[in-house]
């Protein structure tokens, strides 16, 4: 079993910042790519920032500039840091991360949601 779990949204006036949390916990040989996706209503979900084990980073082109993406690897933990923001980023937040538990089996898993609400 692999457990995602998010935490840090809330409720943020335009142009403040939420710093996006997320630990991966469970039975875990390795983890690959991790990132961030969001979901808005009737939506898909897409992606918003995703890193990789050498901590490659990449962006959808209306997060870049504001948003940042990290990871601490001792800590199976990914962290999304949410400048600047606007309500059009309003949404539900997820994690994704991709999980070996063992040298041959894994997959990709996801968390359960945090809510972002950019609003005066």
């Amino acid at each position: 079993q692999v457990h995602l779990v998010e935490s840090g949204g809330g409720l943020v006036q335009p142009g403040g910042s939420l710093r996006l949390s997320c630990v991966v916990s469970g039975h875990i040989f390795s983890i690959s790519n991790m990132g961030w996706y969001r979901q808005y209503p009737g939506k898909e979900r897409e992606l918003v920032a995703q890193i990789s084990i050498t901590s490659t980073t990449d962006f959808a082109d209306s997060v870049k500039g504001r948003f940042t993406i990290s990871r601490d690897n001792a800590k199976n933990s990914v962290y999304l840091q949410m400048n600047s923001l606007k309500p059009e980023d309003t949404a539900v937040y997820y994690c994704q991360a991709g999980v070996r538990t063992s040298a041959t089996t894994g997959g990709f898993y996801w968390g359960q949601g945090t809510q972002v609400t950019v609003s005066a």
